[in-house]
């Protein structure tokens, strides 16, 4: 099978040709799952007879549904509706005749600073609550340091924005409560529900702003929209082809079962578990790893084959990933050779050694070089007179013509590149792994992966994945990161 110029292979177009009423699709880095799924459409509708309006794409960006859609018409000349989930909700609220105005992006955050800045010293019950839970006397609240406030903050905003993406609700700070006063000594339980009161008043002070300026945020658009869709779904579909499937949360998952529930339309979706990585904006990987308990009539099946990495890179990066035996077992190969892809490089000083790595691949100005960091401060490492950072782009003194772009990885979710460079891969709290803990709070809202740095782990992996040809980790002399050591042993094995 043919699409544009690319030819289908055989497990690829087993997956096309399947009539598996839901279908799990585990792609491996650079498997060709995009162009797996323009072969499903284009058999649903040239073999199967399907309309073009019989067909749901669904992703999780702006950008990659933007992608998505021209690449089905530039492929296949067709139209067929694809959208992210926010942009099906506000279309099923419309039809529904409800309107709503969007609230900014930054309102939750606003409303948390309000209250820890201004309302909390209107309240001497919270006041003291604060003051007790940072050991500061009451004649002495003027200590307060801004530091601690902004830390709390944080948790707060990060915990309502979690409860919300995981469809939890007011009266669930109740069974919060009731569930860290079985779990916890007497201390510790004064602790977490004093963070959690606080929470509880942020909460409560957001919803009540929404209410009133008649607003919903991005999650509220998506958990509404699913309560109408018995009644209001209009849409005649019998297919739904779900794009990057890792990175799903509870309630997109719910949003896609009422939809199945009242179209009775078969289910793709496809994605690679080990390039989950946002579990902190509530994307929630048991929802792959466990897709045949939420529809035990699944079929599972697995692109393994590469064509964007070398043999030798995918065997030492799947051994890498594989230790988490949580994961979904797939067996990578690529037909593509490249001896030693993954250049681990020893440091003294980081801004010579990353420019011995740029002099090196300047031989080949057409190749793009991609720098990536665990952090957005980790460039400050290598900034100096000679490397300046212009928004996303690094200009090099005496290297101007080459392509470099700096970015974090999971800003680099979905790319590639000829060429990465790897940074700060220290043994530190910011280093990577990173080793900066949750709030112990967030169990509340889902379960930590029970293999130590899991989702770090997986970072890791995508980072390997992100290149063509050679992969430079560049690593310090004193106190390497751990995964550096597995590495050395994978491939010395």
């Amino acid at each position: 099978m043919q699409i544009g110029k690319y030819y289908l292979d055989k497990t690829q177009e087993e997956i096309v040709k399947t009539e598996a009423t839901y279908l799990l699709v585990t792609a491996g880095a650079g498997s060709g799952k995009t162009l797996t799924i323009l072969g499903k459409i284009a058999y649903l509708i040239n073999e199967k007879g399907f309309k073009e309006t019989d067909i749901l794409c669904l992703t999780f960006t702006n950008a990659a549904a933007l992608s998505l859609k021209e690449k089905i018409k530039n492929e296949l000349n067709l139209t067929v509706p694809t959208y992210t989930f926010h942009k099906l909700s506000l279309e099923i609220l419309k039809d529904a005749k409800i309107e709503y105005e969007i609230a900014d992006s930054n309102i939750l955050e606003a409303i948390v600073n309000e209250f820890f800045t201004g309302d909390i010293y209107n309240s001497p019950y919270l006041l003291n609550l604060l003051l007790k839970y940072l050991k500061i006397p009451k004649q002495k609240q003027q200590e307060i340091s801004k530091e601690e406030l902004y830390q709390l903050e944080k948790t707060c905003i990060s915990f309502i924005s979690l409860m919300k993406c995981n469809n939890y609700k007011l009266s669930d700070f109740l069974i919060f409560l009731s569930k860290i006063k079985r779990t916890l000594n007497y201390r510790k339980y004064r602790q977490e529900k004093t963070i959690l009161t606080m929470i509880l008043n942020c909460f409560i002070k957001y919803q009540t702003y929404l209410i009133e300026n008649n607003e919903i945020d991005f999650d509220d658009m998506i958990i509404k929209a699913t309560k109408l869709i018995a009644e209001y779904f209009s849409k005649d579909l019998k297919y739904i082809i779900i794009d990057e499937y890792q990175d799903t949360s509870l309630i997109r998952f719910n949003l896609i079962k009422e939809i199945i529930k009242k179209t009775n339309s078969k289910l793709m979706v496809v994605g690679d578990d080990f390039q989950s990585i946002y579990k902190f904006t509530g994307c929630d990987i048991s929802l792959f790893l466990k897709f045949s308990t939420y529809f035990p009539d699944a079929k599972i099946m697995k692109l393994e084959q590469t064509y964007r990495n070398s043999q030798e890179l995918i065997e030492i990066a799947g051994k890498f990933i594989m230790k988490n035996k949580y994961q979904i077992k797939k067996e990578l190969y690529s037909k593509k050779n490249l001896k030693d892809p993954i250049k681990i490089i020893n440091y003294h000083d980081i801004q010579k050694s990353f420019l011995q790595i740029v002099k090196k691949l300047s031989n080949n100005i057409n190749q793009k070089i991609l720098v990536l960091g665990r952090n957005n401060f980790d460039i400050n490492y290598i900034l100096n007179s000679e490397v300046k950072l212009k928004k996303d782009k690094l200009i090099i003194k005496d290297y101007e013509n080459l392509d470099i772009t700096y970015m974090t990885i999971h800003k680099s979710k979905g790319l590639e590149s000829d060429n990465v460079i790897l940074l700060n891969l220290k043994q530190e709290i910011t280093g990577f792994p990173s080793q900066i803990k949750d709030n112990q709070l967030f169990r509340l809202l889902y379960k930590n992966d029970s293999y130590s740095y899991s989702e770090e782990r997986r970072l890791f992996y995508v980072a390997l994945t992100k290149k063509k040809n050679y992969v430079y980790l560049l690593v310090p002399n004193k106190n390497p990161s751990i995964f550096i050591e597995e590495l050395k042993k994978i491939k010395n094995s």
